[in-house]
């Protein structure tokens, strides 16, 4: 009994008087901890936010950094494929008004060919519409590209100059046909690479030729540059032009450069 009566006679803290005096400060005290407590909430919530943010972008552009490398390491294996497979070289053949013409007659133009024949019934005209829509998109950018737009006959046997003229009248008149002898179209697919095959005849005498669907591009100097299969869209086509005239004008001022 004395000891409770010792605590009760002990001197008060000033928080302790504080408190006996206004009773309604412990509730303050107890609100304004709550709040510190929901503001440093608040703000760890909003920083967690920011480098998740940070961290996912990052991660974005690491994986499209990757991506882009892995295109440009197949790009150059390609390119080194088909340097070794030397694509492309002079050829002879009759265009479709009977003039005689050879690789050189093309120098110093831009060459888009395909090879193709004029009774085939769907791929080549979508290809032939596809070379057309280049042309036409080539002319609308006015980008200085002077391209000569070639159709190359895998099938001599039908296909006579007038023929083919008659044929390439209903895609462009800036797409010009040629053909040859047996022997002359199989030297000048063999340089491209170019498969085809003549398949059997029906009662009507009349078949198909199975035949590689590439677009071949051919630089002013007559040197292969590149090719377009069939997936390739006109505005990729184009697009892919466009690349690769920069960068032939490119490596003709560094020669200019280095001859200086």
């Amino acid at each position: 009994m004395a000891f409770f009566l010792r605590l009760l006679q002990r001197p008060m803290s000033n928080v302790g008087r504080s408190l006996l005096a206004c009773p309604g400060r412990v509730s303050s005290y107890r609100y304004l901890s709550d709040k510190g407590k929901k503001n440093k909430f608040f703000f760890m919530s909003w920083r967690s936010v920011l480098v998740s943010a940070g961290l996912g972008g990052i991660f974005l552009g690491s994986m499209l950094y990757v991506k882009a490398e892995k295109q440009s390491i197949l790009d150059k294996e390609r390119k080194r494929e088909m340097g070794k497979a030397k694509i492309g070289g002079q050829f002879a053949l009759t265009d479709m008004n009977g003039v005689r013409r050879k690789s050189e007659d093309f120098k110093g133009k831009w060459c888009l060919i395909y090879f193709g024949f004029t009774h085939c019934p769907d791929i080549c005209p979508d290809e032939l519409e596809k070379m057309a829509k280049v042309i036409d998109l080539l002319e609308d950018k006015t980008k200085g590209i002077e391209l000569q737009a070639l159709f190359i006959s895998v099938d001599p046997a039908r296909d006579s100059p007038e023929a083919i003229k008659q044929y390439l009248a209903e895609f462009h008149p800036k797409i010009l046909g040629m053909t040859g002898t047996q022997e002359e179209l199989n030297a000048t697919s063999k340089s491209f690479r170019v498969y085809f095959s003549k398949g059997p005849a029906d009662v009507e005498e009349d078949y198909i030729v199975d035949h590689t669907v590439i677009m071949y591009l051919v630089g002013p100097d007559g040197d292969f540059i590149d090719y377009y299969g069939q997936n390739r869209t006109a505005k990729q086509i184009v697009d892919g032009i466009e690349f690769q005239k920069i960068k032939y004008e490119n490596s003709k001022k560094k020669g200019i450069l280095g001859v200086l």
